[in-house]
């Protein structure tokens, strides 16, 4: 196994451009300074505008708030059914069979590099390279980096006790701020050699066939598809019922929400790995951005705002879901402030991004990307109003909600939250997952899971934008109880 030293002129002009590359060259879209003067002005406009209703007119402003928020509630249902439908329809998920991807002779295949970013990974790590080591790829054409920072030395010696081939290579990587995912895969894109790159996380199994199937259905593309992204699952799904729920939620998203995106050419966040990209694409645009926590969803939209094109592969890498509350609740609260800052950023000249994109593109990015956290942190807002109607009756609750908002309100909680539920179900039946069909009859808990976790994006967005709270792996083998993350002031994960 070759080693690639954290040391010299080299690795140091590596690292600030890994850092600060793409907010030097275009800061417009980075996320290292988040709000813009003008966007500062226009929130505070609105929250005095807000402030100045309540105490003028204090139930008409409400009447007001409550009016858009349903009208958002009901166009987002509607938006998500129809993603549903759509995702369904034969043709929109790329299909490699093992016959053809197995037929390609390897002098035809394109060179790859798989990137593995990993930070306190040291338990994990060596099932993820064994896992890497049996796929299906000539390894005169592959290039394997796997990157560690250089203080994290019980990874370090965990990838050197592995062992693993000759096509892998060891990228130590000097510590510096930020310690974040994307910004190893930047330093990782300065080295790689590949004509595709992919990233696998330290707790992926992915399909061993996932590559071959990639560069022929690239190779099927125009060069306007820069990324294909793999589904994601799980291997633990039946670990307790959090790992069940969890799993509902990829098999919506990966089978049954982002084909859809890709069937109405919509911008799509990207998954945090098994996406397949085109190695030109990704340096040409300027990589991850290394300040954003949800990079993968960022690039994907940066990418779309470039005019490239994103389709999903059928194959699937699977990963550990979070069993332990505490942990998912770190990660799932980094998503959302990830996609805050991701929605912040790409909307600093709404003028520019509809230009780009189109009105239909602009719709897509605010209902899917803006829609998710928002509205998981608007949720509870909501529930609380429904007790306090049905065990008061408060007037001023009838007051707030006229007739014709009243019955778009009944009709989003009655319909729309049956509905949704509905899919959730659905999607076991289709999938043939039955054995989590118990759990999604009882997925509006998880509901309440996802609004604790957006109320703390929400105020992490304010406290600590940048900050990458750590995913402890592993918990599958170890008996899923998480304590504090190691180093939490330098996280990754």
């Amino acid at each position: 196994m070759r080693v690639i030293a954290a040391e010299g002129a080299g690795a140091e002009l590596r690292l600030r451009a890994s850092i600060d590359g793409l907010a030097d060259r275009v800061p417009f879209l980075s996320a290292r300074s988040l709000l813009t003067k003008g966007q500062k002005r226009v929130l505070l406009t609105v929250a005095l505008v807000i402030a100045l209703g309540l105490a003028v007119a204090t139930l008409a402003t409400l009447t007001v708030l409550v009016t858009l928020v349903i009208a958002v509630y009901v166009a987002m249902i509607v938006y998500r059914t129809v993603l549903f439908v759509w995702s369904s329809r034969p043709g929109v998920v790329i299909v490699v069979g093992d016959t053809e991807a197995k037929a390609v002779h390897p002098e035809e295949l394109p060179s790859y590099t798989i990137m593995i970013p990993a930070f306190h990974e040291s338990e994990v790590i060596g099932q993820l390279l064994e896992h890497v080591a049996g796929i299906d790829y000539p390894t005169d054409r592959l290039e394997v980096m796997v990157l560690v920072e250089a203080d994290d030395e019980d990874t370090i010696d965990a990838v050197r006790r592995a062992d693993p081939g000759g096509q892998f290579q060891l990228v130590v990587i000097p510590p510096a701020s930020p310690r974040t995912k994307p910004k190893a895969l930047n330093y990782g894109l300065t080295l790689a050699r590949g004509e595709l790159v992919t990233v696998y996380d330290a707790e992926d199994e992915p399909d061993p066939l996932q590559l071959r199937r990639a560069a022929v259905a690239l190779s099927r593309q125009g060069p306007d598809v820069a990324c294909l992204q793999a589904k994601l699952s799980y291997h633990n799904p039946t670990q307790n019922l959090i790992t069940r729920w969890f799993t509902i939620e990829y098999g919506m998203w990966f089978s049954y929400f982002l084909p859809g995106l890709a069937r109405s050419s919509a911008p799509i966040p990207l998954g945090g790995t098994s996406n397949h990209f085109r190695r030109e694409v990704l340096r040409r645009i300027g990589g991850w951005d290394p300040y954003n926590v949800t990079e993968d969803a960022d690039l994907g939209i940066r990418m779309h705002r470039e005019g490239y094109r994103v389709r999903v592969l059928e194959s699937t890498t699977y990963e550990e879901a979070n069993s332990d509350f505490i942990n998912w609740m770190r990660q799932r609260s980094r998503w959302y402030k990830g996609y805050l800052q991701t929605l912040l950023v790409h909307l600093r000249s709404p003028r520019t991004f509809r230009r780009e994109v189109g009105l239909k593109g602009a719709a897509h990015f605010c209902m899917f990307v803006g829609g998710t956290p928002i509205l998981a942190f608007l949720n509870p807002v909501f529930w609380i109003l429904t007790v306090l109607w049905f065990v008061w009756h408060p007037a001023w609750i009838q007051e707030i909600f006229p007739a014709p908002v009243y019955y778009a309100g009944l009709l989003s909680w009655c319909m729309g939250n049956f509905l949704i539920w509905y899919l959730s179900v659905l999607s076991c039946r289709l999938l043939r997952r039955d054995e989590l069909l118990w759990a999604a009859v009882l997925v509006p808990a998880y509901w309440v899971m996802m609004s604790m976790a957006a109320v703390k994006a929400f105020w992490q967005i304010v406290g600590a934008p940048t900050f990458w709270e750590k995913t402890v792996h592993g918990l599958t083998r170890h008996g899923g109880t998480v304590g504090q993350s190691p180093e939490p002031s330098a996280p990754r994960g």
